[in-house]
């Protein structure tokens, strides 16, 4: 059977964008049930349950189809991870990849929730922010501004917390701030549609700069493989004063690794962030690489070279030869690696236990989903043997998955209900039931 009905009845699947879920369910879940579910989110335009050629029996995969966006990212965010019918295994919902995509992976909730706007030049951040905060709860607003002058390009993001927020903006916003979803900063930036230039470039385009060579800027580029919020690095990066600018700029391939531009008022606090921030572990065991980059002002002119080469010798030699001005510096709760805690979580995690022998027979399993990438052996045993009984944490090499082993099913069902949809160091996780071991096959792979 196809995947789906005829070519002619399929030309709308992705009109609007994001508007079709990818749902791992049972394989006894019949249309009819999964209609029925779907459809107190809105107007469920089809549903088509993926059959075995063969056999015609159910592969466990269906499709939803909504009228709108805001439907299925809220059918989504709702239904991951519940039972539709008593003995069944909690279903698995995503919203699924464009039809015409080329990518091997459905779409990621941070892919979902940034949306790009045209404003007035007049708009602050804070005006911004007030005229879009009434369709959902918004993470930070960013204004692209002109790199030579600082004023406003007319231009804009808002990032939403979940994916239906930012799609209930888009449909709801005055249409003359032509609201779309943000590209992925790889990709031609939709900002090309507006100004006639990115106005985010990806962040290996920028031209990165050696201290040693007197090219101070007042923009840093900062480098992470650990999963960083962008209230983590501002929060980081604000403990040095003269901070005017900070956004996350996380690696559109969906790896782990991501960027932040920052920007601070003067050369001497973006000198000593770079001193002070170049090589230190935050959260610990993951390395910040923090380098000068390019802002755009002109050091050609012998006037300008000189007051680089000026600043250059000041600092270093505050930094270098003075002791006395290292501490003086050091802005109040600047804490060295080892004082800051190994776990941090919006969850109230109970005290740590041991964990069970390594030959316990596992009672249950749990299946997670690590959003934007996976967090550290080290950190997942923390955090979930607090619940009692863990025997050992397993992360699928190459995938943002892995397993927890239980020796006792209460202890799993009480982590299970604490940690799904929680935030541990910055990286969201989704904690479900696995599979029995049996039914684990290549059919997940699709699903992340």
């Amino acid at each position: 059977m196809e995947e789906y009905p005829a070519k002619q009845q399929t030309e709308n699947l992705d009109d609007p964008p994001n508007s079709r879920l990818f749902v791992v369910t049972s394989r006894s879940i019949t249309e009819d049930e999964l209609r029925e579910s779907f459809a107190v989110f809105g107007d469920v335009q089809g549903v088509w349950v993926v059959k075995d050629k063969q056999t015609k029996e159910s592969k466990g995969i269906c499709y939803v189809k909504f009228a709108k966006s805001s439907q299925a990212c809220m059918a989504m965010e709702e239904m991951h991870g519940k039972v539709l019918s008593e003995g069944t295994k909690p279903i698995k919902v995503f919203i699924a990849q464009s039809r015409s995509s080329t990518r091997h992976r459905d779409v990621e909730d941070e892919e979902l929730t940034r949306i790009f706007v045209m404003i007035p030049k007049t708009f602050s951040e804070e005006d911004l922010k007030n005229t879009f905060k009434e369709y959902g709860d918004i993470e930070y607003c960013v204004i692209i501004k002109n790199k030579f002058t600082g004023e406003s390009k007319g231009l804009g993001y808002v990032r939403y917390y979940k994916p239906s927020q930012a799609a209930v903006a888009i449909e709801n916003c005055d249409k003359a701030y032509r609201a779309i979803l943000a590209e992925p900063r790889s990709k031609s930036s939709a900002t090309e549609d507006y100004s006639g230039g990115a106005a985010r470039a990806d962040p290996g385009s920028y031209q990165v700069m050696d201290y040693r060579s007197g090219d101070f800027t007042r923009c840093l580029m900062m480098s992470t493989r650990a999963a960083l919020t962008q209230e983590q690095i501002f929060a980081l990066f604000d403990i040095i004063p003269g901070m005017e600018y900070c956004e996350l700029q996380r690696d559109a391939y969906g790896m782990s690794k991501g960027h932040a531009l920052i920007r601070y008022n003067n050369l001497g606090s973006a000198f000593y962030a770079k001193e002070k921030l170049n090589g230190f572990e935050y959260p610990p065991g993951n390395r910040l690489a923090v380098n000068f980059i390019d802002d755009g002002e002109d050091r050609s002119s012998p006037v300008g070279r000189m007051a680089m080469q000026f600043v250059a010798t000041q600092m270093m030699s505050a930094v270098w030869n003075g002791p006395s001005t290292s501490q003086g510096m050091k802005p109040p709760g600047f804490a060295p690696a080892a004082q800051m805690s190994r776990v941090q979580t919006d969850v109230s995690l109970p005290p740590l236990k041991k964990l069970a022998p390594p030959d316990s027979k596992a009672k249950e399993r749990l299946f997670v989903v690590f959003s934007p990438s996976p967090l550290p052996m080290d950190v997942l045993e923390d955090v979930f043997c607090r619940y009692g009984s863990l025997i050992e944490v397993h992360l699928v090499p190459g995938r943002k998955v892995g397993y927890m082993k239980y020796a006792e099913k209460s202890c799993a069902d009480e982590a299970m209900a604490a940690l799904h949809g929680r935030v541990v160091n910055g990286v969201k996780m989704k904690v479900m039931l696995a599979d029995p071991p049996r039914e684990e096959s290549h059919k997940r792979l699709r699903t992340y």
